[in-house]
This record gives structure tokens, C-alpha cells and sequence, in this order.
């Protein structure tokens, strides 16, 4: 179901404000007037707005995923409960490389088949105009991906690009650009996008830098080479001259647990010479393509789905492999093309990226696996329940602003991320004492508890106890200019 984005004035009231900002919690009405924030201050009159109580509730920013998967599922289930549910108001679509514009292609080489097999957007423009007709529940700004870039300029992208390839993918990139996207994103870990050199990618990052865009990259390596990897992402945004994100930042594999303590100083020294950025999921499993190079026989994998063998969906690999009496390795080929989480990660590590204080949230949920990793359901309110509220390890204002302000604010989304006059009305709302992820790894298409009501562009888009959505998204186009608190390198921005 839709709604016009004009519609009567909401009035949240008795609430418990957290502006986004990092700052105290503080008791306040909201108003909501035109799609934006009238009014906030305490005893406000109702004025002809519809009055929600929010009593003993917190009054936040809408959530914004800044690492999501969901560049399709924005079309094909714009309603977009998976998100919607646990108050998130924005994802940012086309990470890891993988964009589902600008391309037009049926079957695609992974990791593009995350996203389906059909290919029909030839440009960003193309796309955007095609969230705008389906008008989603949430917001969309999206990445161009890099391996995307290649498969649409390139016979082969499994080896280095000619002169002329590279013109392609540069004119691709300054359309996308021209249409609002947000910047440029690679994955340089997987196949189509490992074949680029650092002086390829750097020549795009560029591109995307010229027009005020940001870097978002899978580093080449999160395992034994991660230091290696996160120098070459960082020399790449420097000759680039654009700020960087780091996805899902982690030290994987059981060699390298523990090692955050070195990573998180490496990018600490780092982020005194560039603009640095990352995101996290709070989660000790990942999840992407099944890779016989990610089985080591020491860490778990579920399998998420299987094209040759969908029955073996959400069983673990060792089973499957002992009822075929072959070794793991030899099963994840059988299953092949598929997908997979795999509990690659050490909890302590986890806590300590996630506690870092640049780190933003962001779920790298894949909503089109058969049986998905439960972050695509749980991950925000898991952050806010279990992290923050259960054991600690930091207070609920900062866990807002990692979700919220610090996103907005590293992926240039204009007036958005905060409680404050005359920004575009994202809020959610949620019971601070009982908001809590239930989607689990055995059952992950749990929709979160606690989440009251979310708001979307002023439209009260979903409330708790109700199965209908009203529909105010939006694809967001990039500001013009960088936030200057980023682009001066200044510590004052987390």
C-alpha cells in the first residue's frame, strides 16, 4: 500500500528523545508537519495532528543501513518488511561491488547472482527512476559496484581491462554519478572485481571522488593479508582522493582471532591521514557465496541456499558432507552455485569493532537467500537489545548515533540522521526495555520486538500489531558537496 507524501501533521508525544547526535537523551514532543520536523520541545499542542502516545518510549532517527544487499528487493517486495520491521528508514543498496544497475544481462557470474539473475537496468538513472515507481517503504541511496562495472564493459572480467574497457566503465561510473548515486563501491575479494589492478581502481574511486561521492570496499583480503588488504584500500582512496568506508570490517578465520587489536590501530593511525570510515554487523557469522577457499574444516558454514541441491538449505556443511561421504570441501563444490554463513569470527573481536567509534551499523543482509543469515532481520535491534542494553558495551545514545547521524553524515545524506527542526521526518520509535532481535540463525525471518512505529518521510509508514505498510520512500540523490566535517580530516566526526 502507498500514500502521498502530503498527509495530516503527527504529533509524537511524551517521548523520550535521542537525537542522533550522540548527545543526552532528553523528554520532548515531536511534530511532524509536510514530511518534516516542525516542532520539538515538551507540552505541544495537537493543532489537528494525529496524536500518537509515545510515553516510556525513545523518539530516534529512523535507522540507515549503510551496507545492504537490497538493490532488488526494493522492486520486487517494496514493502520491505525485512528492514522496515526493525525501524530501519534508509538502505544503502550496491555494496561489495555488486550493483544491480548499471547492467543489463540475464545469468551473471557470482557474487552478481546474490542479487538474482536478471540484469535490466542500463544505467543508475534507469534504476533510480525505477525505485521511484515502486516507491518502497524505505529509502534507497545507492553504490555503484565495481565488479558490475566490469561485467557490463568487459567479454571477460576475470582478467585485467584494456584502455577502452576502462573508458566504459569510467563513462558508466559518470553517469551513475550525474544520476544521484552516492559513490562507488568495490569487492575486490571476489573474482570479477580481484582481476583489477590498484591503478584501476583508483581511477574509478576518483571519479566517484570528483563528484563528491564516497569509497565503500570488501577489502581483497579479511583473513591472514588483512593489513595488506586495508593498505591497499587506503592507498586506492588517497590517490582517489575520496573518503573510504570499510565493509563489515573483521579479522576472519581462527588464525586471526583476536587480531582487531592490531586492525582497529592500523585504521586509528590511518584515519589521522585520510578520511576512514566503517561499518560492522553484530554477528560472529558471515554470510556470502559458497567458496571451497573460505572451508577449513574448523569453522562452521550453513548452507543458505544451493542452486543444484536447494533441499540441503539451512543444513550445515559437515552433515551434508557426512551424508555424502566426501570431504566438506568436495561438498561445498557439489553445492555449488550457492550461498552461506559461515562462523568465521571470535566474539571479543566483534564487540571490539563494534564499540570503535567510527564504526556504523550495517546489516549485509541477503534477502534473496532461501534460508538467510538472521542479521537481514535482527541486526539493529540487536544492537540496540543486546549490546547496548544487555551487556553494555556502550550506552543508547551512541548506539543510536552509529546508526543514524555517523551514517548520514559519511554518506552525505542530507538532513537526515537526526531529531532537529526542519529535517526530513525518518524516526522510529521503540520500547527501550523490551527491543530485541528474534530472528536466529535456526528461525531467521523473525521480525525484531520493541519497534513501535516508523515513520518515513512524515508518513507513519508501520506500527506495532499491524501487518500494513504504507509506502514513502524515496531514492536519495547525493548532495553536491562533501560534509566539510569529513573532508577536512578533522577528528570531530567519529
Amino acid at each position: 500500500m502507498s500514500a502521498d507524501y502530503t498527509q495530516l501533521p503527527l504529533l509524537l508525544r511524551g517521548g523520550t528523545v535521542i537525537d542522533g547526535t550522540g548527545a543526552d537523551r532528553f523528554a520532548a514532543d515531536v511534530r511532524i508537519e509536510d514530511g518534516r520536523i516542525a516542532a520539538i520541545e515538551p507540552g505541544l499542542a495537537s493543532d489537528g495532528a494525529q496524536v500518537i502516545d509515545v510515553a516510556r518510549k525513545v523518539v530516534a532517527p529512523g535507522f540507515i543501513d549503510v551496507h545492504t544487499h537490497d538493490d532488488r528487493m526494493v522492486l520486487s517486495a517494496p514493502d520491505a518488511l525485512p528492514k522496515i520491521s526493525q525501524g530501519v528508514t534508509t538502505v544503502i543498496v550496491g555494496n561489495c561491488g555488486i550493483s544491480l544497475a548499471p547492467l543489463v544481462r540475464t545469468g551473471v557470474p557470482p557474487p552478481l547472482n546474490l542479487l538474482g539473475n536478471d540484469y535490466v537496468h542500463p544505467t543508475m538513472a534507469a534504476y533510480a527512476e525505477a525505485v521511484e515507481a515502486a516507491r518502497p517503504a524505505v529509502n534507497v541511496a545507492a553504490l555503484l559496484g565495481h565488479s558490475t562495472l566490469r561485467v557490463a564493459a568487459m567479454d571477460d572480467p576475470y582478467r585485467p581491462a584494456t584502455r577502452d574497457e576502462q573508458a566504459h566503465m569510467v563513462a558508466l561510473l559518470r553517469e551513475g554519478m550525474a544520476a544521484g548515486a552516492t559513490g562507488f563501491s568495490s569487492g575486490v575479494f571476489y573474482a570479477p572485481g580481484a582481476a583489477a589492478d590498484i591503478d584501476e581502481l583508483a581511477m574509478l574511486a576518483a571519479v566517484a571522488g570528483e563528484a563528491g561521492g564516497v569509497y565503500a570496499t570488501h577489502i581483497r583480503q579479511e583473513m591472514d593479508q588483512v593489513i595488506p588488504s586495508l593498505n591497499e584500500a587506503f592507498a586506492t582512496a588517497r590517490r582517489g582522493n575520496i573518503p573510504i568506508v570499510i565493509s563489515h570490517h573483521k579479522c576472519a578465520g581462527s588464525r586471526n582471532w583476536g587480531r582487531t587489536v592490531e586492525t582497529i590501530a592500523y585504521i586509528d593511525d590511518a584515519r589521522s591521514k585520510q578520511p576512514i570510515g566503517l561499518d560492522a554487523y553484530p554477528y560472529i557469522a558471515g554470510s556470502t557465496v559458497l567458496r571451497s577457499d573460505l572451508i577449513d574444516g574448523v569453522i562452521d558454514v550453513l548452507v543458505t541456499w544451493s542452486a543444484p541441491h536447494p533441499e540441503m538449505s539451512a543444513r550445515h556443511l559437515a552433515d551434508i558432507a557426512h551424508e555424502w561421504n566426501c570431504t566438506q570441501r568436495e561438498a561445498c563444490e557439489r553445492l555449488q552455485p550457492g550461498g552461506a554463513c559461515y562462523f568465521q569470527m571470535r566474539e571479543d573481536d566483534v564487540q571490539r569493532v563494534l564499540a570503535y567509534p567510527p564504526t556504523m551499523i550495517g546489516s549485509d543482509g541477503l534477502p534473496h537467500d532461501a534460508h538467510p543469515h538472521p542479521r537481514l532481520w535482527g541486526t539493529f535491534p540487536r544492537v540496540i537489545g543486546h549490546y547496548s542494553r544487555d551487556i553494555g558495551l556502550f550506552s543508547l545514545e551512541t548506539a543510536v548515533h552509529k546508526m543514524t547521524a555517523l551514517s548520514a553524515r559519511r554518506f552525505n545524506l542530507e538532513q537526515r540522521g537526526q531529531i532537529r527542526l526542519g529535517f526530513h521526518a525518518d524516526i522510529t520509535v521503540f520500547d527501550p526495555r523490551t527491543v530485541a532481535d528474534a530472528a536466529t540463525f535456526e528461525y531467521p525471518t523473525q521480525p525484531a520486538r520493541g519497534i513501535e512505529h516508523v515513520i518515513v518521510n512524515g508518513t507513519l509508514a508501520r506500527s506495532h500489531g499491524t501487518d500494513v505498510t504504507q509506502r514513502a520512500g524515496r531514492f536519495l540523490r547525493r548532495r553536491s558537496a562533501i560534509d566539510p566535517r569529513i573532508n577536512s580530516l578533522g577528528r570531530n566526526l567519529p
